[in-house]
């Protein structure tokens, strides 16, 4: 999975996400070249989803079906 900058260059590719114990690893690659692991605390993760408005949570459902 690539997420991109808004130049479209890929800031970072996520090449595995993985769960240990409580938290979710994301491994990969930023900037294309300098190796990274990222957790993500269920605690983030509620405040990421404290961020949603209903019309974003709408688009969310929708996501992956978009071309």
């Amino acid at each position: 999975m690539k997420l991109y900058a808004a130049d479209n260059s890929v800031l970072m590719e996520i090449s595995a996400i993985e769960r240990k114990g409580n938290e979710l690893v994301l491994k990969g690659k930023a900037f294309g070249a300098m190796p990274m692991v990222a957790r993500l605390k269920p605690a983030e993760a509620r405040r990421g989803l404290a961020l949603l408005g209903w019309r974003l949570s709408l688009f969310l459902l929708t996501f992956l079906l978009r071309h």
